[in-house]
């Protein structure tokens, strides 16, 4: 599935990238980041944040992609003043042809692009001091068959569709990620499609219908139920 993604340009002015062969956008082409500011910071970091944890704070992401996810959770990290141990997953990283292309046009724009660059350019397979505020590791794996590691206190599920990559959507994936997590943890996701809420129900989670950004009606975040209050 090696792929050179096309640039285009989402409806608020933010780049995303277009996968030809599962002929999908990697982020909302109403807007790629109001939708990972509205669903993956503001349903999943900034409620997985004002909750009392240890630090650091433990990600896992399945589809680093652009690195938007990140770059949005590192900027975040340093203006809360909480370190974040980010774990991300991508089977087919980008080329650096294209990730120098990406311009998300966040302040301050000069940090931003560095850090941009830097995410991409950060070694991969194992963990690697960003800097202050943020622990990156991320992994070329497979999430089918990768070992998930424990306690992560937040997911970010930004899979392709179920449409393209239904077998990342499965009952027995939400389960693996379950066991994965700590109690309490948040899994937050674009997708409200029925059948993927009932399999995070089945799979020890609690979910909710949240409202979704421009051109979405609803997401979902769902919460894993502590068993050890039962």
């Amino acid at each position: 599935m090696k792929h050179k993604p096309l640039l285009r340009m989402t409806e608020d002015g933010s780049p995303t990238l277009y996968h030809e062969a599962l002929g999908e956008h990697y982020h909302s082409t109403h807007g790629a980041l109001q939708e990972s500011r509205h669903i993956f910071i503001g349903y999943g970091l900034l409620p997985a944040l004002s909750e009392p944890r240890r630090e650091p704070l433990r990600v896992l992401e399945v589809g680093f992609g652009t690195g938007l996810n990140a770059l949005l959770t590192r900027l975040e990290a340093a203006r809360c003043g909480a370190p974040i141990d980010y774990t991300t997953l991508e089977l087919y990283p980008i080329e650096p042809e294209v990730y120098r292309l990406l311009n998300f046009d966040l302040e301050p724009r000069a940090e931003a692009a560095e850090l941009l660059l830097r995410l991409h350019q950060a070694p991969w397979d194992e963990p690697y001091p960003l800097d202050e505020w943020m622990t990156l590791h991320k992994r070329r794996a497979d999430l089918l068959s990768v070992e998930l590691g424990q306690g992560y206190d937040l997911i970010y599920f930004d899979a392709f569709s179920p449409e393209a990559q239904p077998e990342l959507w499965a009952e027995e994936v939400f389960a693996r990620l379950a066991e994965a997590s700590a109690p309490g943890a948040i899994l937050a996701t674009y997708c409200a499609k029925g059948e993927v809420r009932r399999r995070l129900q089945r799979s020890g989670f609690l979910v909710e219908r949240l409202p979704g950004p421009r051109g979405k009606r609803e997401v979902l975040r769902a919460r894993l139920v502590d068993r050890s209050e039962d």
